[in-house]
Formats: structure tokens, C-alpha cells, sequence
């Protein structure tokens, strides 16, 4: 019996390189590449090449062919099922300033399972109106609607004094899954699934990086 992808242990680390190999796969199958080995990978995306073979077993049902490598259509739909990427996942945002315009904006994120179909925002200047063919709700509507639609992913792109109002909000309306890129420590329940994007964290390293660099 094949056992099931989802059960298996996997690190953070291996975890946020699939990404990485998607796209990687994806582009050589556009080349008209069939087949790929681990070591070719790992050479093309200057990784180890253990490490790289060790992530494509945790994912692959099939062990790759010798001389050959994984069939990249088979280890692309495998990498897309382990992940989720195969079954989008619809989401909401609240806060439609210019980040929040960015995302709904955003094509590229249904290539990773993930579809915004809609924004809400507390200002009347803002809610009623669309932005990309996206439809901008008065954020009154949100439990109504999420509930409505079933959606279980909420994106908070608010100032950081709301985030917790909006999270707390999202929780009550039945959201599973925040992805947070106010800039605020949020108190969330288990059994919630959250994603925090720290870009004063990120600029702080990147400046680091920098500064080391010209040091050397």
C-alpha cells in the first residue's frame, strides 16, 4: 500500500525549497527536458545534491530511473501534491491599501494554490469598489461573506494598531489559515495556522548582508 505523502515528517528547511524545485522542474519541462536527476538539480539550483535527493524522496511515489533521473512531469505533479498546489485555495484580504493592491493585483500566486478573490476595507472611499476585477467589500461584510464562500485563508495587510481586531475577526468568521504582513505580534488560538512576514525583519537582514559584504 502507498503510504501517504502527508503523514511524513518534513523540515521547515526542505519544506520552503519545494517552492524552488517547482519551478525549476516546470521550467525545464518548457525547455523539453523529460527527465532530470537529483545531481543535475542540485548543480543547475547550487545545492548539495544529498540534501536535494533527500527532499525529492520525501515527495516523489516514484524512485527516479537509472541513467534517467524522476520524469519531470510525474515528480512536478507529486511536488504539487505534497504541497497543496493542486487544489487552490481560495483567500480573502482586509486592508486594501498598496500592499494590500499588490496582492490582489498578484497573478502569479494560483501557480502556488492560491486564489484572492476579494478585498475588504473599513474606508468607504475604498469598499464597493474593484481593483483588478476584484471586487473590494465594506469590511461590516466579512464574517457574511467568508462564511458564505467558505473561505478558510485570510491575508491582514492592515496598520499594526487593527491587526489583532482583524485576526480576531477572521477567527470568528471561521478562517483557518492567516498569512500577516502587519507588522504587530498577533495572539492566536491552536488550531489556527499563521504565516508572519516581518519586512522590517528582512530589510534588517538584508542591510546586515550588505554591510558584511562591503566589509569584505
Amino acid at each position: 500500500m502507498k503510504e501517504c505523502k502527508e503523514t511524513i515528517q518534513i523540515s521547515k528547511a526542505a519544506l520552503a525549497r519545494m517552492p524552488g524545485y517547482l519551478i525549476y522542474l516546470k521550467n525545464r519541462r518548457a525547455e523539453g527536458v523529460n527527465f532530470i536527476s537529483s545531481t543535475v538539480m542540485a548543480e543547475d539550483l547550487k545545492q548539495n545534491p544529498v540534501q536535494v535527493r533527500k527532499d525529492l524522496a520525501v515527495v516523489s511515489h516514484c524512485p527516479g530511473k537509472p541513467k534517467l533521473g524522476f520524469e519531470i512531469g510525474g515528480l512536478i505533479s507529486d511536488i504539487e501534491d505534497f504541497l497543496g498546489y493542486n487544489n487552490t485555495s481560495e483567500a480573502v484580504i482586509v486592508g486594501v491599501g498598496q500592499l494590500g493592491k499588490t496582492l490582489l493585483s498578484y497573478g502569479g500566486f494560483e501557480s502556488y494554490g492560491l486564489s484572492i478573490v476579494a478585498g475588504f476595507d473599513a474606508r468607504p472611499d475604498v469598499a464597493g469598489k474593484e481593483w483588478c476585477g476584484k471586487k473590494i467589500f465594506s469590511v461590516d461584510r466579512f464574517s457574511e461573506l467568508v462564511r458564505r464562500m467558505n473561505i478558510l485563508i485570510g491575508i491582514i495587510t492592515v496598520p499594526k494598531e487593527q491587526a489583532q481586531i482583524v485576526c480576531d475577526m477572521m477567527i470568528d468568521a471561521g478562517i483557518r489559515a492567516i498569512w500577516n504582513f502587519a507588522p504587530a505580534h498577533l495572539v492566536i488560538p491552536e488550531g489556527i495556522a499563521v504565516k508572519n512576514e516581518d519586512l522590517a525583519a528582512s530589510l534588517a537582514l538584508l542591510s546586515k548582508q550588505l554591510r558584511d559584504q562591503l566589509g569584505k
